[in-house]
């Protein structure tokens, strides 16, 4: 007995599935409807293209004629997930409809890196300027000086290194081996002329035989005439200051000073420091107890309390003051190189350290400026390299303890100066 209903036979589930079926698509596939399942779906809002729904049956289409529904899954042409036919690679585009990512503007790119760099760099530089000039100690007022000589081609700088132990602690003049003196006085001066025909540097020694001329007191404002005395010329800084100091040296050599510098003890010693020493050939083993030197012949890298001890060292040497300023040359020219390198000035870590503690300790004129004050380290640094010239005043010989100049080479070497000649004349 056959219990299948009529037109679902054996035979005939065979003829309609078998291998001889005229139809590759089941039956069922072509006419069942699906069971409704929840409620239809909504209509379409305006603007937006009607839906397939799956309620009715008809959302998946007709397999064996999909293009009378008017859906295409995607699964037939390989497209499902926005591929190209065939399932190849992914054209133009995303999954999700969108366009082509633009290429990058690499020039407006650059162009505004270059403008934020530029930005940056120039607010740090005014900051920077605005900061240091702020920290100068312009206390010296050289127009109190009184019968100046006329000007040359050129600026001419005094730098002095003073004994002042303004500021330090008893343990620090102890380490320093500074003493314990009041008030200050001169313990190096030199004179740095910078010009187009290289720059000189002219040690003054300390025991110089100079005539103290008429002048206007710097506190008192009190005229005091010269009466032709003769004395030290760092007598003439304790006796009144700075001012008195570029006054005489102005009437002894006819050479105006344009601008004023100052270093005391711990400033010099703060500057080296902050620098992380400074590499100098010391030509001869030195031991001096006054000033705390111990150094061996040979290249060494010095900091602060071995450069402030080397630098004022004396006694140890044959020629006494005169060999010492040979050595305050050499250790300042090399100090400015140092500080002018790029492993200095390009990092802020050395730079604004080695900054903040010269402009602490520096005392200048009330005109000295940043570029002033620039131009003169690099002129240092120039006579250090050998760009330029470095010596000690001429000298004839002594009244005493004290040196006298050679009246004639030091006019020669004044006019050179002040024409902006390269200098000729040479020195002790």
């Amino acid at each position: 007995m056959n219990e299948w209903p009529e037109g679902s036979s054996d035979d005939n589930r065979g003829s309609r599935y078998g291998s001889g079926s005229a139809s590759a698509t089941p039956e069922g596939a072509r006419v069942m409807r699906q069971v409704r399942r929840g409620r239809p779906a909504p209509p379409s809002a305006p603007g937006v293209p009607p839906q397939p729904s799956y309620v009715d049956g008809r959302g998946y289409g007709d397999f064996t004629n999909a293009q009378n529904t008017g859906y295409d899954s995607g699964y037939n042409t390989g497209q499902v997930y926005g591929g190209s036919g065939g399932g190849g690679p992914a054209g133009p585009g995303d999954a999700y409809g969108r366009g082509p990512r633009p290429a990058p503007n690499w020039r407006r790119r650059i162009k505004w890196t270059a403008i934020t760099v530029v930005t940056v760099l120039t607010v740090t530089t005014v900051a920077t300027y605005f900061w240091a000039d702020s920290k100068l100690q312009r206390e010296v007022d050289l127009s109190k000086v009184i019968d100046r000589p006329e000007g040359g081609e050129g600026t001419t700088y005094l730098i002095v290194g003073s004994d002042s132990r303004e500021g330090m602690s008893a343990e620090e003049k102890k380490e320093l081996h500074t003493g314990s003196a009041e008030g200050k006085r001169t313990d190096s001066m030199m004179i740095l002329h910078t010009g187009s025909n290289g720059d000189t540097l002219i040690s003054l020694p300390r025991d110089s035989d100079v005539e103290i001329p008429s002048f206007v007191g710097s506190e008192s404002g009190k005229r005091y005439e010269g009466t032709g005395r003769h004395t030290k010329l760092n007598a003439a800084y304790a006796e009144d200051g700075p001012e008195l100091l570029v006054r005489t040296v102005e009437f002894n050599t006819g050479l105006r000073i344009d601008h004023y510098v100052e270093i005391g003890f711990a400033g010099f010693a703060n500057i080296v420091d902050a620098v992380g020493g400074v590499e100098i050939d010391i030509p001869q083993d030195i031991k001096d107890t006054k000033s705390g030197a111990d150094f061996k012949k040979g290249k060494q890298t010095l900091n602060g309390e071995e450069s402030l001890a080397f630098v004022r060292t004396r006694y140890a040497l044959a020629g006494s003051d005169l060999d010492r300023t040979k050595n305050q040359q050499k250790f300042l020219a090399a100090l400015a190189n140092q500080v002018a390198t790029p492993g200095t000035v390009l990092n802020p870590f050395k730079l604004y350290p080695t900054m903040g503690a010269g402009l602490d300790s520096l005392i200048v004129d009330k005109d000295m400026g940043l570029y002033d004050l620039a131009s003169m380290f690099f002129a240092m640094k120039g006579v250090n390299s050998g760009d330029g010239k470095s010596m000690n005043m001429p000298i004839s010989g002594s009244s005493g303890s004290n040196l006298v100049w050679d009246k004639t080479k030091v006019k020669q070497l004044v006019e050179q100066l002040k024409n902006d000649e390269k200098v000729t004349v040479s020195g002790n």
